[in-house]
């Protein structure tokens, strides 16, 4: 069943739509890992050990809304689930390394 589009909430605002999308304190993590391929839920969850499986479920349904993420069955409950970049999602790769790499400066900044 294809997800329900989620709405921008500040229509013709760039920002409000790309914060809307990927903001938050997860979605960006989530992406990052699902850089190198797909992963199965457990997976994700064990790179984040910090997220509720709530909270996880939450994030990968709006990526999947966004088609940011999609989702791979592999047969019938229980089988496992597999998340994994749509090329849409994919084109955000750039912007998650570079606010990577913001990220480690700041943190570096601060340390010094």
């Amino acid at each position: 069943m294809p997800a329900i589009r989620r709405r921008n909430p500040i229509s013709d605002c760039p920002l409000t739509a790309a914060l809307a999308a990927v903001g938050g304190k997860w979605k960006l993590i989530i992406i990052y890992w699902l850089a190198d391929g797909r992963r199965h839920f457990a997976g994700l969850r064990q790179e984040m050990s910090s997220i509720s499986a709530k909270v996880l479920t939450q994030q990968l349904n709006e990526l999947l809304a966004d088609d940011i993420v999609r989702r791979d069955e592999t047969g019938p409950a229980p089988a496992p689930v597999y998340y994994a970049l749509t090329d849409y999602g994919r084109s955000l790769l750039p912007l998650v390394e570079t606010v990577r790499t913001w990220g480690r400066g700041h943190i570096e900044r601060f340390e010094a």
